[in-house]
């Protein structure tokens, strides 16, 4: 780009605005190699689930000589089995079925890029998923001790931070010891504020604090963790419903986002808990943690069909970059381990 400048500050201004050019640039360049390295991390992850999972499909693609009953009976069994769960296995084998049926194909071997196909498209989180991005908004990040909670609030604010976002954090969750300590770490390596009280403080009254806060600094998001504990579910949905007050009285246009932290790890239990969840707050999505080394990474499949909630972050180690967005057709890519497609 070349610049007519004719005078000294006009061209500082010019200068200025290569600068700015350049550095957008580079931030765009280190944005897709950061992405690049999560789907390489995704595949690596992925590796015991692939086992479990797509080994066994390719088993049956290969060993069938044509398409029966017994081929959907194995290709049901080894769906389930993988967690895929048993709604999104009837969705997607009812797909296959039609798919076989109107394209009059013969060979099961045909049927692979079906099923992966199908699979993308039961997880699809749609377009207006990260809608609070860009908006004034608020974001609950609500789940039980031990899935990754508060490192994924932790890294959830690096990541809007990076995007020029002013983040504010509320460490709402006054139950767990140190919570509040380990959100501070987060808080300062990430570079925002946060806003805290005494282990034992009453979670809603540091969300007030938190407002106020978020309002008087003009912040774009502010990020709540707050507390999970599901072996009381009267005590928590009180929390959430005073919180939600608090909310609706002081920050009445803010967007609002629900998100529930899930170990992969656990398989089915994820499940059993993101319905437990749903049942004491308005989940609008899952940030599901731990997705490297589980040979349980289809209950990503499962809780999308299953409760309608999208998987709309997920995560493959400790690092703020391990943290991504959920895209169903690179998820998809990497269980399957296709390179060329997720990596053009």
């Amino acid at each position: 780009m070349s610049c007519n400048c004719m005078t000294r500050t006009s061209q500082q201004e010019c200068l200025g605005i290569l600068e700015w050019q350049e550095a957008g640039l580079e931030r765009s360049k280190r944005m897709a190699e950061e992405k690049k390295g999560f789907f390489r991390r995704l595949v690596d992850g992925l590796t015991k689930t692939r086992d479990n999972i797509v080994s066994g499909m390719d088993s049956i693609f290969n060993g069938f000589t044509h398409i029966d009953e017994d081929f959907y009976e194995e290709l049901e069994e080894v769906l389930i089995m993988g967690d895929l769960g048993v709604q999104a296995t009837y969705d997607i084998l009812d797909k296959l079925r039609e798919k076989v049926k109107t394209q009059h194909i013969k060979e099961p071997v045909e049927c692979r890029q079906i099923l992966i196909d199908s699979i993308k498209e039961q997880m699809d989180v749609g377009e207006t998923a990260y809608r609070f991005e860009n908006e004034k908004s608020v974001v609950l990040v609500i789940g039980v001790n031990g899935v990754g909670k508060t490192t994924s609030v932790g890294k959830l604010a690096g990541k809007l931070k990076d995007q020029g976002k002013k983040v504010v954090l509320a460490a709402a969750d006054t139950f767990r010891a140190a919570a509040g300590d380990q959100l501070l770490e987060w808080a300062n390596r990430a570079g925002v504020e946060m806003i805290g009280g005494q282990e034992g403080a009453d979670p809603a009254s540091i969300v007030y604090d938190a407002v106020a806060a978020a309002k008087a600094r003009n912040a774009d998001v502010l990020l709540c963790d707050t507390a999970g504990r599901l072996h009381n579910k009267k005590n928590l949905m009180e929390e959430l419903k005073k919180i939600n007050r608090i909310l609706e009285k002081e920050y009445p246009d803010a967007y609002r986002e629900t998100l529930v932290v899930l170990d992969a790890t656990t398989g089915q239990n994820a499940l059993a808990q993101a319905r437990q969840f749903s049942e004491v707050a308005e989940i609008t999505g899952i940030i599901l943690t731990k997705m490297d080394g589980t040979a349980k990474g289809g209950i990503a499949v499962a809780i999308h069909s299953e409760l309608g909630i999208p998987v709309k972050y997920i995560g493959v180690g400790e690092t703020i970059e391990d943290l991504q967005k959920f895209d169903s057709n690179e998820f998809v890519n990497a269980l399957f381990d296709i390179k060329d497609q997720a990596e053009q």
